[in-house]
């Protein structure tokens, strides 16, 4: 017989989290998410707007979606991440409590008090589940991180704010982060 671990929570569990509380459930396990800054929420804005813009302006079919959004990887797996965007390109993933189904792009905003969450245990949660481009933008030193998991791929592409950053799923779609860097709150 099978022992089952103490403190496992479920997908459901996760769902009965009182509203205003910020966590993630990973294998079954909850993970408090720390108050976003205001340079983390600048560039969720800034970035979610072009991905927003651009696809309405093609007439693209994909949602963009802005955390905080659900997204239970795998159908069987008890593991909700809330990703800073989700670009979610098959409609039958999405539901009402938000999506089943690895997003085709997820970008990620490194928080400062635990950057590994993002680099390491996020980064394998991804790629196992087959999201195909993933994102991981530094406020504090100024870098983006990309990966192509779906690729089999996890070698990092890497970019700093100095650059415009082409992701693979759209041909034509350029976020400059140049621009985006000027709008930031220097620490103090």
């Amino acid at each position: 017989m099978e022992q089952v671990q103490e403190n496992y929570y479920t997908v459901e569990d996760y769902f009965a989290v009182p509203d205003g509380i910020r966590t993630e459930l990973i294998d079954g396990e909850f993970f408090d998410m720390a108050p976003p800054t205001t340079n983390h929420q600048k560039l969720l804005g800034e970035i979610y707007t072009s991905i927003h813009h651009y696809i309405k302006e093609k007439g693209g079919k994909c949602a963009v979606m802005p955390a905080p959004f659900g997204v239970q990887l795998n159908e069987n797996d008890d593991t909700v991440v809330e990703p800073d965007i989700s670009v979610i390109c098959d409609p039958n993933k999405l539901t009402t409590r938000g999506c089943v189904g690895a997003p085709d792009w997820i970008i990620e905003i490194v928080s400062p008090g635990n950057p590994g969450h993002d680099y390491i245990r996020k980064l394998n949660l991804y790629a196992k589940a087959g999201v195909r481009e993933y994102w991981i933008v530094d406020p504090i030193t100024y870098m983006v991180t990309v990966y192509y998991p779906e690729e089999g791929n996890l070698t990092p592409v890497e970019y700093t704010f100095e650059d415009k950053v082409k992701p693979k799923i759209y041909d034509d779609l350029i976020i400059d982060f140049m621009e985006m860097k000027k709008g930031l709150i220097e620490d103090k």
